[in-house]
C-alpha cells in the first residue's frame, strides 16, 4: 500500500504514551515536509520516567524536514484544544489519549469520564469547527478543508464477556464488563454520531493487549517482569485459564498508519442520505495465547536476555488465582475486514516480541 503523508499536518494525542510514542516515531519515516503535533498530560498514572525516555527517543530521531512540536497538556483542556487546532489546521488526527486500563476504572471513575469521554468529546467538537463554512465542497478557510480524518483508539475491552470468538466489529458489543470499556463503546457512538451529522470521516481502531519494548508497566508482562525481578509472586489469573490475543506495538501502529492514508469514503444511501463516512477495525494479532503458555515464553526470554539468572525458579513464584472483577477469559481478534480494506494482518509472533521487550528491558534497568 502506498503512503504518503507529503505537506500533511497531524496532531497524535496521547503522544508520550506507548502507542502514541511509536506512532510518530513511525510517521517521522513516512513524513516528508510535514508538520506533527504531539499532546499528552504525562500524567503519573505510571512511572512517568518512561513517557520522559520515550519523548527523549523521538526528539533524537526527528528527521529534517519535519516540522514537529510536543505540547504538554490535557484533550480535556478545551481550550488548548481549540487553540491548537485554531493554529495549526491539522488535516489528520489521531486521538490516542485516554485513560487507560480496566482495573483502574474500578476504584478511580472520575479520570476516566475526563480523559475518554470529555476529551474525546473535545477533540469531536474541534474536528467539526475546523470544517465551519464548508458546503458543498466550498473550503473554509483558504484552501484548508478541516480534518479530513479522524482516527481514535478503541479497544478489545468493548466485546465484554462475549462468548462467541473469534470477536468481530459485527457483534453486539453492549455488555460493557468495565467503566474503561464503557467509554471506549461511548466513543465508537459519538464518533459515530458525528460522523452522521458532521460527515466527519472517522475510523475507530479496537486494539487487542498491545505489548513491546518501553510499554506500559501495568500491563501483565512488564508488571510480571518487575515482580520476578524483585523475587515477588505473579499472579496469574482464572487459574492460567485465560487466553489474550496479544499484538506487538510495531503491528499496532503499522495498522494505523494505513487507516491514516485512506480515510473512510464519503457515500450516499439508497435513500438519498449521506451515509455516515465511519468505520471500526479490529488490530489483533488472531492467535491468542493461554496465559501459562505466555508466562513460560516470557520467563525464557527473560533468562535469554540476561534480566533473570538461569538457576531463576519460577515455580516458587507463580500462583494461580480466581478471576477478576472487570477481567474477561478470552480475547480473540477477526481481522479480516481489516487485511480486505488495507492488505495487512499482525505478524510478529509472541516469542518475536517478547524478545525485543526483554532486551529493551536489561538495556535499560540493567545497564
Amino acid at each position: 500500500m502506498n503512503i504518503s503523508f507529503e505537506g500533511t499536518t497531524i496532531l497524535v494525542t496521547g503522544s508520550a504514551g506507548f502507542i502514541g510514542a511509536n506512532l510518530v516515531l513511525r510517521l517521522f519515516k513516512e513524513c516528508q515536509h510535514a508538520t506533527i503535533v504531539g499532546l499528552d498530560n504525562l500524567n503519573n498514572y505510571y512511572d512517568p520516567s518512561l513517557k520522559d525516555y520515550r519523548l527523549g527517543v523521538i526528539e533524537k530521531a526527528k528527521p529534517e524536514g519535519i516540522d514537529y512540536v510536543f505540547v504538554k497538556g490535557s484533550i480535556a483542556d478545551k481550550a488548548l484544544v481549540d487553540q491548537l487546532f485554531a493554529q495549526y489546521k491539522f488535516n489528520i488526527v489521531v486521538n490516542l489519549a485516554a485513560q487507560a486500563g480496566v482495573r483502574y476504572s474500578i476504584d478511580n471513575p472520575d479520570v476516566y469520564i475526563e480523559s475518554n469521554i470529555i476529551g474525546f468529546y473535545n477533540i469531536l467538537e474541534a474536528c467539526r469547527h475546523s470544517r465551519d463554512g464548508i458546503d458543498n465542497g466550498q473550503l473554509a478557510n483558504g484552501n484548508y478543508r478541516g480534518v479530513e480524518h479522524l482516527v481514535y483508539a478503541s479497544s478489545s475491552s468493548v466485546y465484554g464477556g462475549n462468548k462467541k470468538v473469534p470477536f468481530s466489529t459485527d457483534d453486539r458489543v453492549d455488555n460493557p464488563v468495565s467503566l474503561y470499556a464503557a467509554t471506549k463503546k461511548s466513543n465508537e457512538l459519538m464518533a459515530h454520531c458525528y460522523s452522521k451529522l458532521y460527515n466527519i470521516p472517522s475510523t475507530g481502531l479496537r486494539f487487542f493487549t498491545v505489548y513491546g519494548p518501553a510499554g506500559r508497566p501495568d500491563m501483565a508482562y512488564f508488571g510480571f517482569t518487575n515482580k520476578l525481578l524483585k523475587g515477588d509472586t505473579i499472579q496469574i489469573f482464572n487459574y492460567g485459564n485465560c487466553r489474550r490475543d496479544f499484538t506487538y506495538v510495531d503491528d499496532i501502529v503499522e495498522g494505523i498508519v494505513r487507516v491514516m492514508a485512506k480515510a473512510p469514503a464519503k457515500e450516499t444511501g439508497e435513500d438519498g442520505l449521506p451515509i455516515p463516512p465511519y468505520k471500526v477495525y479490529n488490530i489483533g494479532g488472531g492467535q491468542p495465547e493461554n496465559l501459562l503458555d505466555f508466562v513460560n515464553i516470557l520467563q525464557e526470554e527473560l533468562v535469554r536476555a540476561g534480566v533473570l539468572p538461569t538457576d531463576y525458579d519460577f515455580d516458587a513464584h507463580k500462583q494461580l488465582v480466581p478471576m477478576q472483577p472487570g477481567d474477561v477469559p478470552v480475547t480473540y481478534a477477526d481481522s479480516t475486514a481489516l487485511e480486505r480494506d488495507f492488505g495487512f494482518t499482525p505478524k510478529i509472533t509472541l516469542r518475536e516480541g517478547l524478545r525485543k521487550f526483554a532486551e529493551w528491558y536489561f538495556d535499560f534497568y540493567k545497564n
